[in-house]
């Protein structure tokens, strides 16, 4: 493994799932897991913090794998923890590898060097989006049609303050694909539904999207569902069938896909 930081028989930085999958949809979970390298031991938190969501997005990794399966797509997912490094966000930016996340120091990311911080860089952040990128260029070499679609999901309570929609759709330069899917879920009638809520892309918060998608002229979107809807298989596998059902309607605005 790069840079010594992962054992050999520690898990893989990155999963690629149904690579064959005949769907235009190509889907990736950027903080699908909260493994943390045998060498860094618990990054100086209790279990409970572990399992919290400021290490990993709840319940996205299952949405993404049985989403896969009913549309047939090639799914990408990132199996370490984000707070050993976040695989969406440029690793220039300080909040790659944070010392603090939400209102929790995280002790064993204060005071790094240069050295420990690329070790994180060639063990976790490259593998993955190497990967993304080989994917997306084998796909394009064969002229196979892609949409990215970047699953995520977030905690109903930030700070103390409640969070009322279900569901986000986020976007930044591009709004091709977040339009009709946005028209779509509205019409659900059934959710509150965030543009570009709770967050948005940017370049500074962002990696995935603006690298992957944008620069590559790719229908794309980022969805983020609030984890406790998809905490629990039940919730995984209805929103997993929504989003079945809604994306290739809001693909149908695309001619070729």
């Amino acid at each position: 493994m790069s840079a010594g930081l992962l054992d050999r028989d520690e898990p893989a930085p990155v999963m690629l799932v149904n690579e064959g999958g005949r769907s235009p949809f190509f889907l990736v979970c950027d903080h699908a897991g909260n493994r943390i390298p045998r060498r860094l031991g618990t990054l100086g938190l209790q279990e409970a913090e572990r399992q919290r969501h400021i290490a990993w997005d709840i319940g996205i990794a299952a949405v993404g794998r049985a989403l896969s399966s009913l549309l047939d797509a090639t799914l990408i997912l990132q199996t370490y923890s984000r707070l050993v490094i976040d695989c969406n966000r440029d690793p220039a930016v300080a909040s790659s590898i944070p010392a603090v996340s939400e209102l929790t120091e995280i002790p064993g990311n204060v005071g790094l060097d240069a050295q420990a911080r690329a070790a994180r860089i060639a063990a976790i952040f490259r593998p993955y989006h190497d990967c993304i990128a080989a994917a997306l260029d084998r796909r394009a070499a064969a002229r196979r049609p892609s949409v990215l679609i970047a699953l995520h999901s977030f905690t109903p309570v930030y700070k103390g303050v409640a969070r009322p929609w279900q569901v986000g759709v986020l976007f930044n330069r591009d709004e091709r694909f977040a339009r009709p899917l946005l028209a779509l879920l509205r019409a659900e009638g059934d959710l509150v539904v965030g543009e570009n809520e709770p967050y948005r892309v940017s370049d500074l918060t962002d990696y995935t999207i603006p690298v992957h998608g944008e620069r590559r002229g790719l229908p794309h979107v980022e969805i983020e569902i609030r984890q406790d809807l998809i905490a629990a298989p039940a919730g995984q596998t209805l929103w997993a069938q929504r989003l079945a059902r809604l994306l290739p309607a809001a693909a149908a605005e695309f001619p070729g896909l």
